[in-house]
């Protein structure tokens, strides 16, 4: 049935086995770009879509552009179908190419002026609000009136942002938009997006793994035309397949580690000395056991000060290079 409004419990972006191939000219044989994708995108969140170079991400972003046409599955864009309203699509997102393109000679209020007015047919009053709000929410406020030519790469992706951004879009897609940029530009960026966090949805590929950890709310990852992770970052950076606990300590520790590896459900304890406080990693086979006894073990001690405790976080490279490593869906 077709939805020409979105649900709000709806998913903005939601693909089911999305393909897309290509004739390699070599005895009719096909190449995938993108293998059967079932992709999900929750209302409202940051989704940072990632993977190296020729994973499929650029693919996917046209896909759901209207751009290039599936091989096959199908894919609705704030309830709409791909192939059949993509123009209704279109009409209801943003979209920053990875290196965008403007007149060097206009300034920013100007660019945004002739963007705004295919979207405004009220009062030049609107239009020029609209601009100047735009303008504040990136942060070009005080450029605003200087020729784009003398722009910095992210002065330019900002201004970018801010011109997907003009039409009030239920969706932006921005590809690649830290790529290339120094840590200033990154973060000033970075720091958009989370503003705009409020306004709309925003789906995002990149290969900047920092970038993702510090503002994505999930993330989906690429290989080969394959999609071989899509969760929630903080579960996806809690683990996902060994149960790790982290204890910060001070005092003398050694009775409780003596405990703590007598018990059937600990694997092992890593132990690394620090000044004043001693860190452990207690590897566990049973998650709900040492979730509720591994603290109560510890403090038995008396004179023994818990500093830290809670479950291994990891870094979203370790993640990113065991799923590539591995080749396979998890």
């Amino acid at each position: 049935m077709k939805m020409n409004a979105l649900d709000p419990d709806s998913m903005v972006i939601n693909a089911h086995n999305l393909s897309k191939t290509y004739n390699s000219g070599k005895a009719s044989k096909e190449v995938f770009a993108l293998r059967s994708l079932n992709l999900q995108v929750p209302r409202n969140s940051i989704f940072g879509f990632i993977g190296p170079n020729g994973a499929g991400k650029t693919t996917t972003i046209k896909l759901l552009l209207g751009l290039i046409r599936p091989t096959g599955g199908s894919a609705t864009v704030l309830g709409y179908d791909i192939v059949r309203e993509s123009l209704d699509i279109r009409k209801r997102i943003g979209y920053l190419p990875q290196e965008p393109r403007f007149y060097e000679h206009m300034t920013a209020r100007e660019t945004l002026r002739f963007k705004a007015r295919f979207f405004y047919s009220g009062s030049k009053e609107c239009i020029e609000d609209r601009v100047s709000e735009m303008l504040e929410l990136v942060g070009l406020a005080e450029k605003a009136d200087r020729p784009i030519k003398g722009f910095s790469g992210g002065e330019r992706q900002r201004l970018g942002i801010a011109q997907a951004q003009i039409n009030h879009p239920d969706l932006l897609i921005l590809d690649e938009p830290a790529a290339g940029l120094d840590p200033l530009g990154r973060r000033d960026v970075l720091e958009v997006m989370k503003r705009l966090r409020q306004h709309t949805t925003i789906f995002y590929s990149t290969h900047i793994l920092d970038d993702v950890q510090q503002v994505s709310d999930a993330v989906a990852i690429m290989n080969r035309g394959e999609l071989l992770v899509q969760a929630p970052l903080d579960q996806l950076l809690t683990g996902r397949t060994q149960n790790i606990y982290v204890l910060t300590l001070m005092g003398d520790a050694r009775a409780a580690q003596a405990r703590v590896e007598h018990q059937e459900w600990v694997l092992s304890v890593r132990v690394a000395a620090e000044v004043d406080q001693t860190r452990w990693e207690v590897k566990v086979i049973d998650d709900d056991i040492a979730g509720s006894r591994l603290l109560r073990l510890v403090l038995e001690d008396k004179d023994l000060r818990v500093v830290e405790f809670g479950t291994k976080k990891y870094e979203l490279e370790d993640i990113f290079v065991d799923v590539i490593g591995k080749g396979k869906n998890v």
